[in-house]
């Protein structure tokens, strides 16, 4: 007569277990994959071009996108040297003085402007 032994049961409940963990893994990563590899295959088109805007689409009256992407900056190209040099020390000084004067003018402006619209 044949004998259950719950050392073995328990051994193959433990591999069951286990691959049905690394097929759910699995199937996760290959899901994963495959959204990142769709993903990167829309090109100038996306989806949401396609969708009616009740299930998320793009809103009546959206403007057509560019048919030409925009240039990236080269954001690795140093900036040509400039023309002018730095202020000297009185230019800086007259440029000071000309921005506080500028912001009085402007303040006593703006008093004027509430006292006029006072009644």
């Amino acid at each position: 007569m044949w004998r259950c032994n719950p050392a073995a049961m328990n051994g193959m409940m433990f591999l069951v277990r286990s691959q049905w963990l690394l097929s759910r893994r699995a199937l996760a990563a290959a899901l994963i994959a495959g959204a990142g590899l769709l993903g990167g295959c829309t090109g100038a088109n996306t989806i949401a071009d396609h969708l009616p805007t009740a299930l998320g689409g793009l809103p009546d009256g959206t403007p057509q996108r560019p048919t030409t992407a925009a240039a990236y900056p080269a954001v690795h190209d140093m900036p040509p040297p400039r023309p002018t040099t730095v202020l000297s020390d009185a230019e800086q000084t007259k440029l000071e003085n000309d921005l506080v004067a500028a912001r009085t003018r402007a303040a006593e402006a703006a008093k004027a402007a509430a006292a006029a619209d006072k009644p």
